[in-house]
Order: structure tokens, then C-alpha cells, then sequence
């Protein structure tokens, strides 16, 4: 069996790439930490992002575990201008995985970027490892063992968010596990 935690960040003082965890936020990633401790987690992944590697910081220095940070967990950008109605753009492009906004990444370009980086975890040996995202990415990474996830969901995560996904005979579960 393969267990994949995966984790959308803890409370951020915004949404730019350098931005920290709130303090909220880092109270998060202590609870966060004292959740997963005792969990036989075998191995971390990131998003490069900032408020991504500060919520599993805690366990790791708890865990001993390096943090292993990977571009392919960075959250998808819609686009890189200023969008005043970026939430109805944000639904279309959950109706159509393929739109792609000027200068943003469309759902079905993210999406192979998460299943490139599922594909690679489920090929090494570590059987339970936590993976760190953000929103708009985590929902895509759920998508691929559960295609009810999407929109709608997107905006029923929290911050932070945990969902343990166990994967036996090619079969998936995915459960929530954050209170």
C-alpha cells in the first residue's frame, strides 16, 4: 500500500511566490507537525513556494526528514494579469480543463504536472509520503484518484488542509483529516 499525504499550505500573508505563513499560519504548521508525527512518514515533498516549505517545517526538523522541494507542486497560475472577475474564470476553467488564460497555465497543462509527480512517487520505495501544495493544485492531485474533486471543492479546502489518499491495487481512497 501507498499513502500520499497530501497537504495544501497553512494561513499565508499573501499569494506572491516569497510570501510567508501568517501567524496563524505558523501555529498551523505546529499542529500540522504534531498530526503527522506519528505517521511512519518515510519521505517530504514541496512546492518551492514559500508559505508551501514553511507549513511542513515543523516536521520536519520534528522528523529528521529533508524537505524535498519540487517545481511540479507549485500552485498553477491563471493568469499573469490582474483579473477583476478571477473567480468566474477561475469555474471556466474548471468547465473547460484546456482554456488557458494569457500568460497562465490551463487545468489539463497542471494537471499532467501533478500526475508527473504522482507517477514518479509511486515508483520509489517510500510507502508514506507528504506532499505540499497549494489550493488550485492540490484539488488537481486529488482529481487524479477521486475526478469528483474540482470547483467546487477547490474552495472547500481550508488553510491548511490535509487528505490522506491510500492507494492499494491500483485502487484509491481519499480521505480528509483535518479538523
Amino acid at each position: 500500500m501507498k499513502t500520499i499525504y497530501v497537504v495544501r499550505h497553512a494561513k499565508a500573508e499573501g499569494q506572491r511566490f516569497q510570501a510567508p505563513l501568517s501567524e496563524e499560519g505558523e501555529r498551523q504548521a505546529l499542529q500540522l507537525s504534531t498530526l503527522l508525527e506519528n505517521r511512519s512518514i518515510q519521505a517530504i515533498y514541496s512546492s518551492p513556494f514559500v508559505r508551501a516549505k514553511g507549513t511542513i517545517a515543523p516536521f520536519a526538523m520534528r522528523s529528521g526528514l529533508t524537505v524535498q522541494e519540487d517545481d511540479r507542486l507549485g500552485e498553477r497560475v491563471l493568469s499573469d494579469r490582474d483579473l477583476p472577475d478571477w473567480r468566474e474564470r477561475l469555474k471556466d476553467s474548471f468547465d473547460n480543463f484546456s482554456l488557458s488564460l494569457p500568460g497562465g497555465e490551463s487545468n489539463q497543462m497542471a494537471l499532467e504536472r501533478a500526475r508527473s509527480f504522482v507517477d514518479e512517487v509511486m515508483k520509489k520505495e517510500e510507502d508514506r509520503i507528504v506532499c505540499v501544495s497549494h489550493g488550485n493544485l492540490t484539488t488537481l492531485l486529488l482529481r487524479l484518484f477521486d475526478d469528483t474533486y474540482g470547483y467546487k471543492e477547490l474552495f472547500a479546502l481550508s488553510n491548511p488542509d490535509v487528505y490522506v489518499v491510500e492507494i492499494v491495487n491500483q485502487r484509491a481512497t481519499v480521505r480528509r483529516i483535518w479538523e
